[in-house]
């Protein structure tokens, strides 16, 4: 059932999962896996699906079902899936707060404020992107400086081209999409300007979305300034060194009406903040251990509200894990304790989950910090696996098997990434 009415609610639930995104979906049909019976999926938009909806492109569902599929291809195949397995959808409504018994207070603009009882907690709220004030861009302020998500929304869903003459700062995967997309619009891209070395966008988009349509990416270079009263007329771009400083001197101008912003993703934990959850200072997500619990008992975590991922399909893979063991958490079907931390070591950001359990498979999901080819990913002495290149737009996974950690007898683990 789809509702945007809390009153057809039922007050008392198995689990309810805040957000509708794919996340959330994979979560729900985890959850009814492991015999949760009556469940629950909130969502703040009229209709579940997130993200996915205005991401028209293809790539998606390549690892989960083993095909090519578009964004909202990928959704409705989800939520076809979780109608058919009778999970209640409301939709149009937010998550407000959760008391430590995990009692759900819920507000919808239509019908008010309600309160929900929940045996477990999943959050799935997904993420949101960085703006011009996260980065502190000097200028001053006209219309035309958005976010490349929002952009795509407006061309994809809505029929609205941001700008005729575009240049997008920042090399995040939407960035990179989103200047193919208006490139096919007949926008003229002028370029992604990226400040670091490298670009923060998967190797698959730069030479799909950038290079097969002459597209310039030019790397270790920012925007400086941007100029327009009413609207955006010209922005300055100058290099940076070493310490990621501009060299003015060698700034030039560009002339646009439109500047583009992908400059990455911030897990969207404000919920997560309000109900005191431990959260990694990282990933800026709730810490989590191997069966995606949070520090609060019963709330687990899962998705891009945890750390960012590359793949929905990562997503995905992650959130049913999450919703099965919010399925057993109810019916009292724990497994094991966890009883090894993982600690970031060389060349490694983080770690996720943040703790194992010696005696269940595992997948580790991590970033590095610098790009490395012909390299090892280190458990300690338990576990070495070698790897290719690491990249860090690139997630790394490894799946950490019991066998590998039956004979280590210490408490923590530290996972380093080097050079063979």
């Amino acid at each position: 059932m789809i509702t945007d009415e809390i009153r057809h609610l039922a007050r008392a639930y198995d689990v309810v999962i805040s957000g509708g995104g794919p996340a959330g979906m994979a979560a729900a049909i985890g959850a009814r896996s492991q015999g949760a019976e009556k469940i629950l999926l909130i969502d703040r938009e009229r209709e579940a699906g997130g993200i996915l909806w205005q991401c028209i492109h293809h790539g998606f569902g390549l690892h989960h079902f083993g095909e090519e599929l578009t964004g909202p291809e990928y959704a409705q195949r989800y939520l076809e899936e979780v109608l058919e397995n009778d999970i209640d959808v409301l939709t149009d409504t937010y998550v407000c707060d959760i008391s430590p018994e995990r009692q759900l207070k819920l507000m919808s603009g239509r019908h008010g404020i309600a309160v929900v009882d929940a045996k477990a907690v999943v959050l799935a709220m997904g993420a949101r992107e960085r703006t011009r004030g996260a980065i502190r861009i000097p200028g001053e302020r006209p219309s035309g400086v958005l976010t490349a998500g929002l952009a795509q929304k407006f061309v994809n869903m809505m029929g609205y081209l941001p700008g005729r003459r575009v240049v997008i700062l920042g090399s995040g995967d939407i960035g990179l999409i989103m200047a193919r997309r208006l490139t096919l619009e007949g926008v003229e891209v002028k370029g992604v300007f990226e400040i670091m070395p490298h670009a923060n966008g998967l190797n698959r988009n730069i030479v799909q979305c950038l290079h097969d349509y002459d597209i310039p990416l030019h790397l270790s270079t920012t925007v400086v300034d941007i100029h327009g009263r009413q609207r955006v007329e010209k922005v300055t771009v100058a290099p940076v060194d070493g310490a990621l400083k501009p060299d003015l001197s060698r700034a030039w101008d560009i002339d646009c009406d439109t500047v583009l912003l992908s400059i990455g993703l911030i897990p969207e934990n404000e919920l997560s903040r309000k109900i005191d959850l431990r959260l990694d200072p990282v990933t800026s997500g709730p810490v989590v251990n191997s069966t995606m619990e949070t520090s609060m008992n019963g709330v687990f975590a899962c998705g891009n509200v945890v750390h960012i991922h590359d793949l929905v399909d990562f997503v995905s893979e992650e959130s049913v894990l999450a919703g099965r063991n919010a399925g057993a958490y109810i019916t009292g079907r724990r497994p094991p304790k966890d009883n090894i931390r993982l600690l970031p070591g060389d060349n490694v950001a983080y770690c996720v989950p943040h703790t194992l359990s010696s005696e269940r498979e595992h997948i580790v999901y991590m970033r590095v910090r610098k790009p490395i080819e012909k390299c090892s990913v280190r458990f300690g002495e338990v576990l070495e696996k070698k790897l290719r290149y690491v990249f860090p737009a690139e997630m790394v996974n490894i799946k950490v098997k019991p066998q590998f950690l039956e004979n280590f007898h210490g408490d923590a683990l530290r996972v380093d990434v080097v050079q063979r």
